[in-house]
């Protein structure tokens, strides 16, 4: 299918099959060819939003990535469960570790990359290293629990004993760490953590499905 610079100008920017249909007059089949056509030529990022639908952001040029991937890069290809990048995030020069992404997340305010970046406790080789870096991210009371949570929900290997007692060990260190919040489905977990835990149940079933 050929697609006019109009059409794709017209499209730019954020979108969804409903959105395609009702800016180019367009039934549903017609719209996803298009989407497919685009996706051909590298114009589209697809993304999962709310109620599991499909995001498409659209650009008028294809996207060249430079360096190695980023932190969303790595999330969104281990977890079933998408972020949107606030920004290109890439590197240069070295390799993120799943360790390195892990404990970057937990230390953000985002509770979509919290509730994400769970499924990368699967892939954690190198206890010590996952310490270094929430060490590094001051964000290790918060990696321990966010263990302890996906633990409930994901098959997930079982952290070294050395490790978790120097998590535990931790202080305050992260102003995202809400010591007076309390959530409603994991209080054990907060309490042994003395953290905040920005997620509940709801949010980790969709690891169920």
């Amino acid at each position: 299918m050929v697609i006019s610079e109009n059409i794709v100008k017209n499209l730019e920017g954020l979108q969804t099959i409903d959105s395609v249909m009702s800016k180019l007059g367009i039934k549903r089949d017609t719209a996803i060819q298009y989407i497919y056509s685009l996706r051909k030529k590298g114009l589209i990022e697809t993304r999962i939003g709310k109620g599991k639908k499909r995001l498409y952001r659209i650009t008028k040029l294809p996207k060249i990535s430079i360096g190695n991937p980023g932190y969303y890069d790595i999330i969104n290809k281990y977890s079933p469960i998408k972020v949107w990048e606030k920004y290109e995030h890439r590197v240069i020069g070295r390799r993120i570790s799943i360790e390195e992404t892990i404990a970057w997340a937990a230390s953000t305010n985002e509770d979509r990359l919290h509730l994400a970046m769970l499924a990368l406790y699967k892939k954690v080789r190198n206890w010590p290293e996952l310490y270094k870096w929430a060490l590094y991210f001051k964000s290790r009371r918060k990696v321990g629990a966010l263990y302890d949570v996906a633990k409930k929900f994901i098959k997930i290997k079982k952290m070294d004993g050395r490790i978790r007692k120097r998590l535990l060990e931790a202080g305050n260190e992260n102003k995202y760490l809400y010591p007076n919040l309390k959530s409603r489905d994991f209080k054990d977990i907060e309490n042994k953590w003395r953290v905040f835990i920005d997620l509940n149940k709801a949010d980790l079933m969709r690891y169920k499905e």
